[in-house]
């Protein structure tokens, strides 16, 4: 964890000195600075391993940042947010965020979710688990065939249509879970579970949406919602 390189973004000083402060503690390299144009900055010149943005900085706000960054590069991307707001959050994931955390937060809390994040980003799990009766169509080297839809569990490509599917990682991983299972309704507490690495309940509001970004690039009618239980891959 010690080469863990971090790009810390937040406007509030003794917020920033003392987060950055125990995340070297814990072995990461840490980038902190104080506003978004800085942050981008930065970004670019030290290409790091993970961001930290906080919703409201100056220069250019964290949502606006994040979109930056996901134009450039699919790096894990963690949003801040002072309050448990349904649009800052709702935000700042539909610009390409991977998760957020609610400030104050618990240093300890902090970097376990750093960690998961980049646990994720470092092993993305193939398919595993049962398939539903929507079972795909199997073609070589690990490619499934969904209609018009692949996905190359090997290569880690999708292509609709023949044409590639650009995926962040978190997407992709998503992506896979349904993959294992088609036809069968997953729920929203199994896939914080298996694509967010939470042992806890999290905010579902995550996977909704992380769900409605895919299907703007699968397909809007690809992942179906079964209203109180979960979603499902149609094969």
């Amino acid at each position: 964890m010690a080469d863990t390189h971090v790009l810390f973004v937040e406007d509030d000083d003794v917020i920033r000195e003392a987060t950055q402060l125990a995340l070297e503690r814990d072995g990461f390299e840490v980038t902190a600075v104080p506003d978004g144009l800085l942050g981008l900055e930065r970004f670019r010149a030290r290409k790091p391993d993970i961001a930290l943005l906080d919703v409201m900085v100056p220069g250019l706000d964290g949502v606006s940042l994040c979109r930056r960054i996901r134009d450039e590069s699919t790096v894990p991307v963690i949003m801040l947010s002072a309050r448990a707001d349904s649009i800052d959050v709702v935000l700042g994931l539909e610009a390409g965020a991977d998760d957020y955390v609610t400030k104050p937060f618990d240093g300890a809390v902090l970097v376990a979710r750093i960690r998961a994040v980049l646990r994720r980003f470092g092993h993305a799990s193939g398919p595993g688990g049962a398939a539903g009766a929507d079972a795909p169509e199997e073609l070589e080297g690990g490619v499934l065939r969904f209609g018009d839809l692949e996905v190359d569990t090997d290569g880690m490509e999708v292509r609709k249509g023949g044409e590639p599917v650009a995926l962040t990682p978190t997407e992709m991983r998503l992506l896979l879970e349904f993959s294992a299972a088609p036809g069968t309704v997953l729920s929203r507490d199994r896939l914080l579970e298996r694509v967010w690495d939470y042992g806890w309940g999290g905010d579902t509001r995550v996977v909704d949406v992380h769900v409605q970004r895919l299907r703007g690039k699968i397909g809007q009618d690809r992942i179906e919602t079964v209203r109180g239980f979960g979603y499902k891959l149609r094969g």
